[in-house]
């Protein structure tokens, strides 16, 4: 499939296609919440390991998890802190996310903003997203856009010519991930944010 302009991205994730666009850590494969098995189908991707929940900004990423007015008080000042960024919080997932975005536990969702001007135009149109890296499960992202239209031929990617000029995207690191609990944050992967 041809590399598409923003515009022809955007209209394809919204009629339920998987799409291809840079962020500020690595390239994302994604879809609509409610096709996320699409994602999971396009990675082969187990179901053990979940997809992340992107948003470009935290009104819209809080309708999908549910707290107590405590517990987001505290969410509210780690995302002031370190959104748009590097971070990803697992919290309790409200009624709202499909199941299929984290199929063996439902219970909970990963969320992030990423500090990427183009990937927060894209989601500020398509609403959230369900993403991964892209690469096939087990393999290294891929941080070239062409390479990922090259392996993900039934992808819609953003084509970066348009983008040249704008500075170098994406660390090509994995974000941190921390998981709310009874106790606290339990850090499930080190990445460039501490907490």
């Amino acid at each position: 499939m041809p590399r598409v302009s923003q515009q022809e991205l955007i209209i394809g994730a919204k009629q339920g296609k998987v799409i291809s666009f840079p962020t500020d850590t690595v390239p994302a494969l994604a879809a609509l919440p409610n096709y996320a098995s699409l994602v999971f189908a396009a990675k082969k991707r187990a179901p053990d390991k979940p997809l992340i929940l992107m948003g470009s900004s935290p009104q819209a990423i809080w309708k999908y998890v549910q707290g107590t007015p405590e517990e987001f008080r505290i969410w509210e000042k780690v995302v002031e802190e370190h959104w748009p960024g590097q971070l990803t919080l697992v919290l309790p997932a409200s009624k709202l996310v499909p199941k299929a975005m984290n199929p063996l536990d439902p219970s909970t969702i990963g969320v992030r903003i990423p500090n990427s001007i183009i990937a927060q135009n894209i989601l500020k149109q398509t609403n959230c997203l369900a993403t991964t890296s892209a690469n096939l499960s087990g393999e290294p992202p891929i941080e070239n856009m062409r390479e990922i239209a090259v392996n993900f031929p039934d992808v819609l990617v953003l084509d970066e010519e348009p983008l040249k000029n704008q500075k170098k995207y994406g660390s090509g690191l994995p974000s941190t991930v921390a998981r709310w609990t009874d106790k606290g944050w339990e850090i499930l992967r080190q990445g460039s944010i501490k907490l």
